[in-house]
């Protein structure tokens, strides 16, 4: 049950609150003195204060409650307080409401403002904990992670990456094959790296084929090797790419764009280690771990005909899903910070609308945008124009936003100030303003 803590020196002004919220199932307290009310928030776990703001007989200065406000919110700069007072001074309300205030309320008060205004600010302290618990938790998983795992300095921000992340991690020393699927462009073979970098094969070598960039009859070549006159212009022996593998990594990007010859071949070597080049009779051995990754549906590719049902199944032990950048918005604005070289800055607009672009190619595309944008800009500060993003068409970025639009932004910035700031075209101080004026509390 939430609880009220009401500091006021009239008995009958906490009896009648406490009735009131009683019949509304919030628990209250009482204290008579900002003494005794700071006494009891150190004691007891309370949601929100209602304050007095005159302790003394014949005392209408306000002065008192503007001193055991501005206590309040230096040890407790999350807790909601609402000021009650019977002598209205609307400059000291205004200063008041500006330093953090959550409403300023008239003796005698209206009971439905009043309860409406004490259930909103209780529901969003709620989920501001709530979403203070689930950074920490994120922020401790993120410093287990860097701790515990050679990342490759990757740059994320996103939980959906983490997830990927620490599940790419926790099955990097199984020898056991992994598919990584996702859209282009989103970074699949930096998952590889990972994996790699982590295995216990780390030390042996990385190699890494697009079976999408090659023709197809030169992508069994390319894999297996190939004796001399193998082909035509097969002039000389060559190594596959399995036999430079040897030992280490072996990753096979776009894997259903492999004809069904070679995914025959390959499905030999991921069962039992060996091949033959092209043109050649002689068996190899070899130890390599498979990745995998494709951007194509290969359940579908099944049912006609164009992948092989034993090779999916043999090649997906582990699959790892990589969402698209616009599924991830966290990880856009620590990219393109990233992307630029040091003593370039972003301006807010121009984040916003980075925040605001869907990014149909993902991380290459954020990658190109910012490199032609360090090329454009006049001067170290890169602006909207520079990104050549188009505008959103829904709605124009410089737009007053209210309290559900920042509480939105909020959540989906995992309630950090700048991105929030950024995704609604304010600086970080005017954010802070809205926030403060609208009651809305910064997480822990």
């Amino acid at each position: 049950m939430p609880t009220v803590l009401i500091i006021d020196d009239n008995a009958a002004v906490g009896i009648a609150l406490d009735v009131l919220f009683s019949l509304h199932d919030i628990a209250s307290l009482r204290a008579a003195s900002p003494e005794e009310g700071l006494a009891l928030l150190a004691r007891e776990q309370v949601d929100l204060v209602i304050q007095d703001m005159n302790f003394t007989a014949d005392t209408t200065s306000g002065e008192e409650g503007v001193a055991l406000f501005r206590e309040i919110r230096k040890q407790y700069p999350d807790l909601p307080v609402i000021l009650l007072t019977a002598w209205t001074h609307l400059d000291a309300a205004v200063d008041l409401i500006k330093a953090g205030a959550a409403d300023y309320l008239s003796k005698p008060w209206n009971d439905d403002r009043l309860l409406a205004t004490v259930t909103n600010l209780i529901e969003l302290g709620q989920a501001n904990r709530a979403l203070g618990q689930r950074l920490q938790r994120e922020r401790r998983a993120r410093r287990e992670l860097e701790q515990n795992f050679d990342l490759r300095g990757l740059v994320w921000a996103d939980p959906a990456t983490e997830r990927v992340l620490s599940l790419a991690c926790q099955v990097a020393r199984a020898d056991v094959p992994i598919l990584i699927t996702g859209p282009n462009g989103t970074g699949k073979e930096r998952i590889a790296d990972i994996i790699q970098a982590n295995s216990m094969v780390r030390d042996g070598p990385f190699v890494v084929l697009n079976c999408g960039a090659l023709p197809s009859e030169l992508i069994e070549a390319e894999l297996f090797g190939a004796d001399a006159g193998a082909y035509t212009g097969a002039s000389k022996a060559r190594e596959g790419k399995f036999e430079a593998a040897d030992g280490g990594t072996l990753f096979l990007d776009e894997i259903g764009n492999l004809p069904l010859a070679g995914q025959m071949k390959l499905l030999r070597v991921l069962e039992t280690g060996r091949f033959e080049r092209l043109g050649s009779n002689r068996e190899r051995q070899v130890k390599v771990r498979v990745i995998s990754a494709t951007n194509a549906d290969l359940a579908a590719m099944i049912r006609a005909g164009t992948f092989r049902e034993d090779l999916y199944y043999r090649l997906n032990v582990i699959e790892l899903k990589l969402p698209a950048l616009a599924a991830r918005p966290g990880d856009i604005l620590p990219l393109a910070h990233g992307f630029l070289p040091r003593g370039k800055i972003l301006h807010p607009g121009a984040e916003a609308a980075l925040l605001a672009h869907n990014w149909p190619g993902n991380v290459r595309e954020l990658k190109n945008v910012m490199a032609r944008a360090n090329l454009l800009a006049q001067g170290d500060v890169i602006k909207a124009p520079d990104l050549g993003l188009p505008l959103p068409a829904h709605a124009a970025l410089d737009a007053e936003p209210d309290r559900e639009a920042i509480t939105q932004a909020l959540a989906r910035a995992g309630g950090v100030i700048a991105q929030a700031a950024a995704e609604l075209g304010l600086s970080r101080q005017a954010l802070y303003r809205r926030m403060e004026r609208l009651g809305i509390a910064r997480a822990a």
